[in-house]
């Protein structure tokens, strides 16, 4: 055997054995491996060191487990010709790293750019598919709708697929330039509307209010006036009854002194007179100072003596 030849054989061997631990590789972690052997899959590496043979099996593809986000911006139509613009972001990822998820996922698509597009239109399809039959002035409400209604629908693909949803959320909806400034208007005219109506309202609780507190306070006037009058009333009754008192007690002096009872009534009228002139401030009094009209005074000063005595009696 030749040198040249022993040569050959070493590098032979060297390169045999390059071409074997070429066949390592690793799988990163979140992640998985479709191998295939002449293009037929063959079976799934999970994440760690693993081999395949060099020339005859390769790395199909590297699927990642991990969760997935996607922002779609789509349009649609409601049911009266209203274009109505969505920006959403969607969140899925794989199933599981089960071998028949991981072959469903790998195979189904051509890329993953396939994937996306597939997606984007499944969700703008159902999404179109609800605000058709919705009108525009419903949509803004209908957001908590619109994406139970998506996620029911895309759920169901995705698990076709090998991917589940994890969440869809809509994240802006507007509408064309002219609507969105006639929706404006409809709500300041709205604010405009509550607001004057909100101030009727505390206008009317105000004067209500008023007029209430008006009565209670008319109410609790006349109820003094009332109890006023009453003890005025009830002073005048007692004064006269003193009076009638006194009276009849001057009386019955000046008869058991043997005067005349007129004398009393004498003096009592003249008394009259001297208060009404010294105390009068400006009131002008008119009496008949004739004999006739004395003796008329006295008799009805007699008669209220008299009225006084039966008063007295009947007390006692």
């Amino acid at each position: 055997m030749t040198y040249s030849f022993m040569l050959f054989l070493i590098s032979l061997g060297v390169l045999f054995g390059i071409i074997l631990l070429s066949g390592f590789f690793v799988v990163r972690q979140g992640t998985v491996a479709v191998i295939t052997t002449f293009g037929r899959y063959t079976r799934v590496s999970h994440p760690g060191l693993a081999y395949r043979i060099p020339f005859i099996q390769k790395i199909q593809s590297r699927i990642s487990v991990q969760n997935r986000s996607m922002e779609l911006s789509f349009q649609a139509i409601t049911q009266d010709q209203a274009n109505v613009y969505f920006k959403a972001m969607l969140l899925f990822a794989v199933q599981n790293d089960r071998e028949e998820t991981i072959k469903s996922v790998a195979f189904k698509f051509i890329d993953v750019d396939s994937l996306m597009v597939a997606l984007v239109r499944t969700v703008e399809a159902i999404t179109r598919g609800f605000v058709a039959t919705k009108k525009q002035a419903e949509i803004l409400g209908l957001r908590a709708e619109i994406v139970s209604e998506a996620k029911n629908h895309l759920d169901e693909t995705l698990a076709e697929w090998g991917y589940h949803l994890i969440d869809l959320q809509l994240n802006d909806i507007t509408f064309d330039e002219m609507i969105t400034t006639s929706m404006a208007q409809v709500v300041a005219s709205q604010n405009l509307q509550r607001a004057a109506e909100f101030e009727g309202q505390a206008l009317y609780i105000k004067r209500t209010k008023e007029a209430e507190a008006e009565g209670a306070a008319i109410k609790i006037a006349a109820e003094a006036e009332a109890l006023a009058a009453q003890r005025r009333g009830e002073g005048v009754r007692m004064f006269r009854s003193e009076v009638a008192q006194g009276l009849a007690d001057a009386t019955k002096t000046v008869s058991a002194a043997g005067s005349n009872e007129a004398l009393v009534l004498f003096a009592m009228w003249t008394e009259a007179l001297r208060d009404t002139v010294r105390d009068g401030k400006g009131n002008v009094v008119f009496l008949d100072g004739s004999i006739d009209g004395m003796e008329t005074t006295l008799r009805r000063l007699a008669g209220l003596q008299q009225l006084n005595n039966i008063d007295g009696s009947s007390g006692r």
